[in-house]
């Protein structure tokens, strides 16, 4: 009777970091708290010692870190998903077409993976009083799909934008400007080039502070828990905004 121990499941040969930033995506998908994932936990769903992760992770910062960068690669998906539906193809290519990314230089060359598409009722077009195909229409579909990816993410999202008294890691750094970027490119098309910088700061503060107040239940108790309500909101808000321009 061989007495040889069983092979660990939950990961292939070569993807056990894979599988441990799988495990703490999971864990803030099924409402875990950001403060409370770590490297035993995950080590514990993706099926290995609680030693394993230090081959890859030094500590529980650098988990977090890899988890965040995940989380901005996807934000930076939605964000051009959203821009390139509300903007009007290139010369000569037909709409539904297959179409390249989003342009900017910080934005890679390789194709994002296509975003999970929003649920009924979180539509993340331009609202109803904005011309669609045009760039201002192509911002607000931007600030909804924040909005959204906040709502639909919250413990990712949060974590996202934790504190971090140290220098980032360089993927999470490369990760969040490429996600900045998008919304970057799309405010240098609409305003003058000695204000595009502070411009886009100011749309993203805008934007931020719907997706934070409406995670902190601070639009009201109708609409704690109702993503589709908030995500409605955002929109009516960001084109009340671009009246005003």
């Amino acid at each position: 009777m061989s007495t040889s121990r069983p092979a660990k499941v939950g990961y292939h040969h070569g993807e056990l970091r894979e599988a441990l930033v799988a495990a703490g995506l999971a864990i803030l998908e099924e409402g875990g708290d950001p403060a409370s994932l770590g490297l035993r936990e995950a080590a514990r769903r993706a099926g290995v010692s609680a030693m394993a992760p230090y081959r890859h992770f030094s500590d529980k910062d650098a988990l977090l870190s890899a988890v965040a960068a995940v989380g901005f690669e996807r934000l930076r998906a939605d964000l051009e998903a959203a821009d390139q539906g509300a903007s009007p193809p290139p010369c000569g290519e037909e709409v539904g077409g297959g179409g390249g990314a989003g342009g900017g230089s910080v934005v890679p060359s390789a194709r994002p993976p296509p975003p999970t598409p929003p649920r009924k009722g979180e539509g993340t077009g331009a609202p109803s009083g904005v011309r669609a195909g045009d760039g201002q229409a192509a911002l607000i579909a931007q600030g909804v799909a924040y909005v959204a990816f906040a709502a639909a993410n919250p413990g990712l999202f949060r974590l996202m934008f934790r504190s971090c008294s140290a220098a980032l890691p360089e993927a999470l750094a490369k990760s969040s400007a490429d996600a900045f970027g998008v919304l970057a490119s799309r405010v240098a098309t609409l305003a003058p080039a000695e204000h595009a910088a502070d411009e886009a700061l100011r749309c993203w503060a805008l934007v931020h502070g719907m997706a934070v107040l409406s995670l902190d239940g601070l639009f009201g108790d109708e609409l704690r828990g109702d993503r589709q309500a908030v995500v409605a909101l955002a929109g009516r808000l960001l084109a009340l905004e671009a009246r005003r321009q």
